[in-house]
């Protein structure tokens, strides 16, 4: 994509600059709050058999988060990924040691949920293949292309498979015993994860209350977790809990209503929408 800045009634073109590996890597390192509201844990970390070039934690999901950074397009990004997701699963003590260690706060393996655990591969561009071949269901893999121009403008772009399999990655390396721990452990949830155990009355209300957000802006992104449905605008900002007939929605950072024994500064208020079979909804709260 070609990007120009305006100059009176002309266009210069913003060319994009080389970023090395290393570039890349610092900068979200340094960013990773403002980009991926995920909290840094430790750089170059030092696993059997693997290097992790950054440790994060996911506070809303509960969640460790991989970074890889690539500038070499010709890897493949099932096979990495699968290992990267596998080495977390199977030295989840070492995760735990390393979160106390660099930030002396300490996590036990039940406060994690390991089902969220995500890699994240930043390059500057992947292939058509690297992008279809993460369209599985049950991969915890995301792809993210970065580029740097001229006037200091850094873009942080997600890549999404063109179509979604119901698969399971397991499906097409069925004797693998690496993806088939990873494909029982990770799971990708959906928003009709969360919602197919609704009434229609509570299905109808999140799709009208859904198409309001969304309607705030481009900038507002779905993000699914295994409890509820996150809005994000930056970072949380409305999530949804649904049951049955009723439907809690919180206004504000859900990461307090995920850990409500830590402090936060932000505010958030809760609503909770009542939606009888045979009457109105009503809301309670």
């Amino acid at each position: 994509m070609r990007i120009f800045l305006t100059k009176g009634s002309k266009l210069i073109e913003n060319a994009e600059e080389f970023l090395t590996e290393k570039e890349i890597q610092t900068l979200t390192e340094q960013n990773l709050q403002e980009i991926f509201s995920l909290e840094y844990v430790a750089s170059e970390l030092q696993l059997p058999g693997f290097r992790i070039d950054t440790l994060a934690f996911n506070k809303e999901s509960s969640a460790f988060y991989i970074i890889e950074y690539k500038k070499d397009r010709n890897f493949s990004v099932i096979a990495q990924g699968v290992a990267y997701l596998n080495l977390m699963l199977i030295h989840k003590a070492e995760f735990l040691y390393t979160y106390y260690q660099k930030t002396s706060q300490q996590l036990r393996k039940e406060d994690v949920d390991w089902s969220q655990s995500r890699i994240i591969f930043i390059t500057p561009e992947f292939t058509k293949y690297q992008q279809q071949a993460i369209g599985f269901k049950d991969l915890g893999i995301q792809l993210l292309e970065v580029h740097k121009y001229g006037d200091g403008t850094l873009t942080f772009n997600e890549v999404k498979p063109s179509t979604i399999t119901k698969e399971s990655i397991a499906t097409i390396t069925r004797n693998s015993v690496m993806v088939k721990r990873v494909s029982e452990e990770i799971r990708v949830y959906t928003e009709d994860d969360i919602i197919k155990k609704c009434d229609d009355k509570i299905r109808d209300l999140y799709s009208e209350l859904k198409s309001a957000i969304l309607g705030l802006g481009t900038d507002v992104t779905i993000h699914p977790t295994k409890i509820y449905i996150a809005f994000h605008r930056k970072q949380a900002f409305t999530g949804f809990h649904p049951s049955k007939s009723k439907l809690r929605v919180d206004f504000g950072d859900n990461e307090q209503s995920q850990n409500q024994s830590q402090n936060n500064n932000q505010e958030q208020t809760t609503t909770i929408i009542n939606c009888p079979p045979d009457s109105r909804c009503v809301i309670e709260q």
